[in-house]
């Protein structure tokens, strides 16, 4: 009788060991806590990629009617991502601080939607350890520390492009940028954005788990910007 009472308890402090929870791993630990994390990924969207696919989804209106509209945009700020050096935070704070209407206008020049200005505060600014007005504060200087290369500025027909060849106008425009801090990222045929590594205070940095994500197509189509103000 002693060998089945043994079993019976060792078979018990299985089962109870099962149901203790398991240990988490650091980066679970530190997950979703306003301010801790690594560096800022900048994501510049090409808004005549978004407004081409918005029409082809025959969804054009709302929000995109301001973007896509009479006043023409390029390159628009996506959003200033919290990441990790694998991985990345997100809706840190639930429910998120209310925005001020006033601070999601003075956005729109960068960020032309009201939804996209509140969806990166909730997702990605509640994160970043600042209040609304200091997160989109950094949003604007994160944009003015990059150099959008010429040829890309305003073009007038639609350009056929390669990722690799766009990384490097960019780092040519911009001299800090490793060739590892960037990734262009495509929606089928179309460019879609470029994101670049930022650390907290502003400067490029590498990111290699970001940028071995970029597109891996060999030709891209970046369809020209819309129409002129007056």
């Amino acid at each position: 009788m002693r060998k089945p009472a043994m079993r019976a308890i060792g078979a018990a402090a299985v089962a109870a060991t099962l149901l203790l929870p398991a240990a988490a791993p650091a980066q679970e630990r530190r997950s979703d806590t306003p301010g801790q994390f690594d560096f800022y990924v900048l994501s510049l969207s090409w808004s005549p990629s978004y407004c081409a696919a918005s029409e082809r989804r025959d969804r054009y209106g709302g929000a995109d009617a301001r973007q896509c509209g009479a006043r023409p945009f390029s390159f628009v700020v996506h959003g200033l991502w919290p990441q990790y050096d694998k991985g990345f935070p997100e809706n840190c704070e639930d429910p998120a601080p209310r925005l001020d209407h006033r601070l999601v206008g003075a956005m729109l020049d960068l960020m032309p939607s009201p939804h996209l200005v509140f969806n990166e505060w909730d997702k990605h600014g509640t994160c970043s350890g600042l209040d609304a007005k200091a997160y989109f504060d950094t949003v604007r200087k994160a944009r003015a520390a990059v150099t959008i290369p010429p040829g890309y500025a305003d073009p007038q027909q639609t350009l056929t492009v390669a990722p690799g060849a766009v990384e490097d106008a960019f780092i040519k425009a911009n001299p800090a940028l490793p060739a590892d801090g960037i990734a262009v990222t495509c929606s089928g045929k179309w460019l879609s954005e470029v994101r670049l590594c930022l650390s907290k205070d502003l400067k490029f940095r590498a990111c290699p788990d970001v940028a071995r994500h970029g597109c891996r197509r060999d030709r891209l189509l970046m369809p020209p910007v819309r129409g002129r103000d007056g």
